[in-house]
C-alpha cells in the first residue's frame, strides 16, 4: 500500500512514518518546514520527503493520505485531497486501527515530560528483556529512533492532548485505549485550540473513560488539575507518586542525578544517571510505577533508569567550545524552563548560566504564557529573547521586569553576538525551542571557535 503522509516532519507524524515503513508499506510525506531531527530519521529510513503542499506529490493517487493536525482547510493539498475523494484519516486513528490494536498500550500523558516519560518506559522495558513498540514524539538516545513496532504486546506511546486533525477535534490520546496511563501533570497549554484548562481537563477525562477496569492509571499526589479530572469518575485502580504519594523519592544529590525510590514506604533500589531536576526524578517515579504494572520489578526499573540516555533535545550537550557548553532544549512553557534551569543551576552551582529562549509554540505566539515568562529564567545569570518581526505581542515590555538581566534580539545575528560577548568559559548555554530555532546551535559553536 502507498500511503503518503501531510505534515510528515512533525515528531509524531514521522514516527507514524517509520511504523507503516515498518509494516511494509510505502511511505512518502511532505512538509512545509523540513528540520532535525525528524527529517534526518526519515531520509536513514529511505522515506521520500517532498517540501510544501503542492497537489502533483498527490499524483499518481496514493492508496491512503494521512493527515496531520497542523494542516487545515484551505491547504492546497487538503484541498486536492477532498476534491478527489482520496481516502484519507487522521494520524492518531491510523495508529489505533493498525498499530495499536489487540496490544498492552501504555500511555505517557500531561502538559510536560510526555516525551521523555515514554523514552525512559520504553528503556526500562527494553532492558527487562520485554521488546517494546513505540511511537515517540522525540528520538530516545538509548534506541536512536523514535518509533519501532517491537517484538511483544507491550507498546508505550506519547499521549498527546493536542487535537488529532482538521476534521476530528478530540484529543489524540483518546484513540489510544491504554491499559496503562500516566498523567504526568495538567496546567494550561494550546491556546489555539483550548480556551480554558477546564478544557483540557474534560479531554484528559475522556482518556480517563478509555482505561479498563483492570487498568492502573498514575498520577502526583500534588496535581490539583488531575485530582479533578479523577473526580470526574474513574473506573480504574489509581497509583499515586510524589510528596504523599505511594511512590516517593529520596533525593541523595540536591540535583536530582541521585535518589532513592520508595513504594508504599519500603526502598526499591537506587537511580544514578546523568539527568538533573525534579521534573526527571518525578518522571521516573511515574516510570517505574507503570513498569511495575506490566511486571518489571522496581529493583530492576531502577538499574534501567540508570543506563538512561535521555532524549535528543531534552538538555542535550550538542557542543563544547573553547569551554562554553551549547545546550539544546525543548522547554517552550515557562514550567518546563524553571524547571530545566533548577536541574541544571542545582548541577553547576555557581557556574555562568546564559538562557536563549524561542517563544515558539502556538500558545507563545498567542501571548498565553506572557505572565510566567520574565520569572521563568530567574535562575539562569542573563536572558537572551528572540522576538521576531511577526510574534505579534510586545516581549520587550513582558520581560522587562525580569530578575536576570534581560536582552531582547530580533535576529540570530545579534544573539549570536551577545553570547559571544558574555560568555567566557565554563558558561552554560541552553537554547530553548520547540522548532529548529534557524540552526542558531550549530551557528553559536562555530562563532564560539
Amino acid at each position: 500500500m502507498h500511503i503518503h503522509i501531510l505534515g510528515i516532519c512533525g515528531t509524531f507524524m514521522g514516527s507514524l512514518a517509520v511504523l507503516a515503513k515498518e509494516l511494509g508499506h510505502r511511505v512518502t510525506g511532505s512538509d512545509a518546514n523540513v528540520y532535525p531531527p525528524m527529517s534526518t530519521q526519515l531520509e536513514a529510513q529511505g522515506i521520500e520527503l517532498t517540501q510544501g503542499y503542492e497537489p502533483s506529490q498527490l499524483e499518481p493517487a496514493p492508496d491512503l493520505v494521512v493527515i496531520g493536525n497542523a494542516l487545515s482547510r484551505g491547504n492546497p493539498a487538503v484541498e486536492y485531497v477532498l476534491n478527489k475523494g482520496l481516502p484519507y484519516v487522521s494520524g492518531p486513528q491510523w495508529l489505533a486501527d493498525h498499530v495499536l490494536q489487540g496490544r498492552w498500550v501504555l500511555a505517557a500523558a500531561g502538559t510536560h515530560g510526555k516525551t521523555t516519560t515514554s523514552s525512559m518506559l520504553a528503556w526500562v522495558l527494553e532492558h527487562a528483556g520485554m521488546s517494546p513498540g513505540f511511537l515517540i514524539g522525540g528520538v530516545p538516545q538509548n534506541f536512536g529512533i523514535s518509533a519501532r513496532l517491537g517484538g511483544t504486546p507491550f507498546f508505550v506511546v506519547e499521549a498527546d492532548e493536542y487535537d488529532s486533525a482538521f476534521f476530528d477535534k478530540r484529543s489524540k490520546f483518546v484513540h489510544y485505549r491504554p491499559r496503562t496511563a500516566i498523567l504526568n501533570n495538567l496546567e494550561f497549554d494550546h491556546a489555539d485550540i483550548f480556551p480554558d484548562i477546564a478544557a483540557i481537563e474534560r479531554q484528559f477525562h475522556h482518556l480517563v473513560r478509555t482505561v479498563p477496569g483492570e487498568g492502573l492509571i498514575i498520577h502526583p499526589e500534588s496535581e490539583g488539575a488531575l485530582k479533578r479530572v479523577i473526580g470526574m469518575g474513574c473506573w480504574t485502580p489509581v497509583q499515586t507518586t510524589g510528596d504523599g504519594g505511594q511512590w516517593q523519592a529520596k533525593l541523595l544529590s540536591a540535583d536530582g542525578s541521585r535518589f532513592e525510590v520508595i513504594f508504599e514506604g519500603v526502598v526499591q533500589g537506587v537511580v544514578e544517571w546523568d539527568l538533573t531536576g525534579q521534573h526527571n526524578v518525578n518522571n521516573a517515579l511515574a516510570t517505574l510505577a507503570a513498569a511495575r504494572h506490566v511486571g518489571v520489578l522496581p529493583k530492576q526499573g531502577a538499574e534501567a533508569l540508570s543506563e538512561f540516555l535521555s532524549v535528543k533535545r531534552r538538555m542535550e550537550k550538542v557542543a563544547e567550545v573553547n569551554g562554553v557548553t551549547i545546550y539544546d532544549d525543548f522547554a517552550h512553557h515557562p514550567t518546563a524552563i524553571a524547571t530545566t534551569l533548577d536541574g541544571l543551576r542545582k548541577r553547576v552551582g555557581d557556574t555562568p548560566i546564559i538562557a536563549v529562549v524561542e517563544p515558539r509554540s502556538n500558545s507563545m505566539k498567542l501571548g498565553a504564557h506572557r505572565e510566567g515568562l520574565a520569572e521563568s529564567v530567574a535562575l539562569a545569570n542573563q536572558a537572551i529573547w528572540y522576538a521576531p518581526a511577526n510574534l505579534g505581542w510586545d516581549l520587550a515590555a513582558t520581560v522587562a521586569g525580569s530578575p536576570v538581566p534581560t536582552t531582547v534580539c530580533d535576529s540570530l545575528e545579534a544573539i549570536i553576538a551577545k553570547v559571544k560577548a558574555d560568555a567566557v568559559p565554563g558558561t552554560q548555554v541552553v537554547v530553548m525551542s520547540n522548532g529548529g530555532f534557524g540552526g542558531l546551535h550549530g551557528k553559536l559553536a562555530e562563532a564560539l571557535g
